[in-house]
């Protein structure tokens, strides 16, 4: 925190000090290396009003002082960065691209003075150069297409050089900076501060239905374009999906589509309309392709604008409407277009059975035995997935050997199994099922002797195996979860005894009348995580984790797809053994513990559903 006061300190000098300083350093959280699990205090989305004014090089500044300005800089919104620029050479000023990338830190960097640079053969008279070494320890980037990448923690260590100059009049030497690192470098609690998380959204390869792609903006306007957020997230919209996820999406905006030349504030009019021109790329679409591009306006901008957005209407290059979409039209392009808002979990019972969580009188919760052979004791259900549309459940049984699916609408009989796993123990055969939303049921078969990811199209027939390069040697899939869209798969993935989360990119394709998927392309999601225990989908692109750092307890915490950590919090929870979300966000959270099953609503703290039970799921 060295660094982070002598920022404080200059800033008073200067009568820039902030009054949300406090709340900013009491951002930084950290986990507790020891004790029960508790609720811990992050800033929130909406702290925008906490703002860096950066002060330019005074006369005569000393070199770590110009060091020191120039990273401070670097955490302000200035336009271009131009009291940033002030810092640098005038040939570095041009050449220095803050856009390229922001490399963020644990903590803000460190500057050490290096020693004067080499100056072996100099001639007479040329000026004198300083080296500073920046250093810290790296927890992700963010490229130019605003995607953000985490890296766990690792060791950086860059070079920033000085030279002595002559200044404006002429009469003094000063100095300034002449080479640095391209791009930001920022602590990860400034980060915090100037950034946010958006979802894009594109369409799924050959599908009506949308993903979302998690990107950071600007909170505020962002310094080198002058857009404010909700502009700089369409543009970010149409400039096309990040790289991970592009060879599984498409976009509906034709090459080359751009927002109209010099736009950069969006705004709703009086009727929450947020009209949007574009280039000329646009003009010729027909209606459908046009109502699809306002469908990802529609989406990108739902959870940014400080009004709700009620319509999206496009806008030819001379102003005249190209098509407009009302809010209400958004289920047409989702992949569950009546999701509702499901506060009806599943679980199993004491018994095996498999049973639903249903809202009874006040604050109660009454279980209630699902219809058919999962419920009615035919078979002992040890853990269960239940499809999107709550048609039909699938189930492990046999310690895991056997995977059935049966109707939850009818008295059937007990169906036959599936798939059926050769694996000599439990935890080396079946993991717990998953449907996505097109009614494909996904299992994985943890046999040593063969470990397969299998993919039962429809939940019935024989099963496809799943192309998955990363499967074998040593890596087993303890858990699975499909994403909603069914573009991505969420896994924990056990090697060398270490059980980490992982995200591959589903990737579909048809081969004469034969269909075949392969899951490729794995990142890390919580890289800093030493394990993680249990894992499902809350929300377009979030996932709620049970898991702990190294060092310290187990908890249970939200992070984004992209690996990034949210900032809502989740109040503590002795002996979680399972955790299980909804796709609508608003649905409470539910857990498996000691004391059976619990449920996290908004506003209130964690309370008992059932004394006994297991393997919480909501449909998926």
């Amino acid at each position: 925190m060295d660094a982070d006061r002598r920022r404080a300190r200059r800033r008073t000098a200067r009568g820039t000090a902030l009054l949300g300083s406090a709340a900013l350093l009491a951002g930084c959280a950290s986990m507790p290396d020891t004790g029960d699990v508790s609720a811990v205090k992050t800033s929130r989305q909406g702290d925008s009003q906490v703002r860096v004014y950066p002060v330019p090089p005074r006369e005569n500044a000393e070199p770590a002082e110009i060091v020191e300005g120039f990273l401070e800089a670097m955490t302000g919104d200035d336009p271009d960065f131009d009291t940033a620029r002030k810092y640098l050479t005038k040939q570095a000023a041009r050449t220095w691209k803050p856009e390229e990338r922001t490399t963020v830190l644990s903590t803000a960097p460190v500057p050490q003075q290096g020693g004067p640079a080499r100056q072996e053969r100099a001639a007479p008279g040329s000026p004198q150069t300083l080296l500073y070494r920046l250093s810290g320890r790296k927890i992700a980037t963010v490229d130019d297409r605003h995607a953000y990448q985490p890296l766990g923690s690792v060791t950086y260590s860059e070079f920033i050089r000085l030279v002595q100059q002559r200044s404006a009049d002429g009469k003094q030497k000063e100095w300034r900076i002449d080479l640095l690192p391209q791009g930001l470098l920022l602590g990860e609690s400034d980060f915090q501060r100037n950034y946010r998380s958006v979802n894009k959204y594109y369409f799924a390869a050959g599908k009506h239905w949308v993903v979302a792609d998690p990107v950071y903006i600007r909170k505020r306007q962002d310094p080198v374009t002058g857009m404010d957020s909700l502009t700089q997230a369409v543009e970010a919209l149409l400039e096309g999906p990040t790289n991970w996820l592009k060879p599984a999406v498409e976009t509906r905006f034709p090459d080359g589509t751009e927002l109209k030349e010099d736009t950069t504030v969006l705004a709703t009019d009086d009727q929450n309309t947020l009209k949007v021109p574009l280039n000329d790329k646009a003009n010729g679409v027909d209606r459908e392709q046009c109502r699809k591009m306002a469908a990802q306006i529609l989406f990108t901008v739902g959870d940014l604008a400080s009004t709700r957005v009620r319509q999206v209407e496009l806008q030819r290059s001379d102003g005249r409407s190209l098509c407009a979409l009302r809010e209400d039209r958004k289920s047409d392009f989702m992949a569950d277009p009546t999701p509702g808002l499901r506060e009806t979990p599943y679980f199993v019972d004491a018994q095996g059975r498999l049973a639903r969580l249903l809202p009874g009188a006040k604050e109660t919760v009454e279980p209630r035995r699902v219809r058919g052979p999962f419920g009615d004791g035919a078979v002992k259900v040890e853990a269960a997935a239940v499809s999107r549309d709550e048609e039909h459940a699938a189930v492990l049984a046999e310690n895991g050997r056997t995977l059935r699916v049966a109707f939850l609408q009818s008295d059937s009989g007990l169906p036959e199994p599936l798939v059926t796993s050769r694996g000599a123990r439990a935890a080396d055969r079946l993991s717990a099922p998953s449907w996505d939303g097109r009614k494909d049921l996904w299992v994985a078969d943890r046999d040593p002797a063969g470990p397969r990811l299998l993919l039962l199209p429809g939940g019935t027939g024989e099963p496809l195996t799943v192309t998955a390069p990363w499967l074998g040697e040593g890596v087993r899939v303890e858990e699975l979860r499909l994403s909603e869209d069914g573009v991505r798969i969420a896994m924990r993935l056990t090697e060398n005894g270490r059980t980490t989360l992982q995200i591959g990119r589903v990737e579909r394709r048809t081969v004469g009348d034969r269909q075949k998927v392969a899951v490729v392309d794995l990142q890390s999601v919580a890289p800093r995580m030493e394990s993680v225990a249990s894992v499902s989908w809350a929300g377009p692109s979030r996932l709620v984790v049970l898991g702990k750092q190294a060092g310290g307890v187990q908890q249970v915490r939200y992070v984004q797809t992209d690996g990034s950590a949210s900032a809502a919090v989740i109040p503590g929870l002795n002996q979680v053994k399972a955790v299980a979300a909804a796709s609508d966000e608003r649905a409470p959270l539910v857990a498996a513990a000691d004391d059976g099953v619990v449920r996290l609503r908004s506003g209130v703290n964690w309370q008992p559903m059932v004394d006994k039970g297991t393997s919480p799921v909501y449909p998926g």
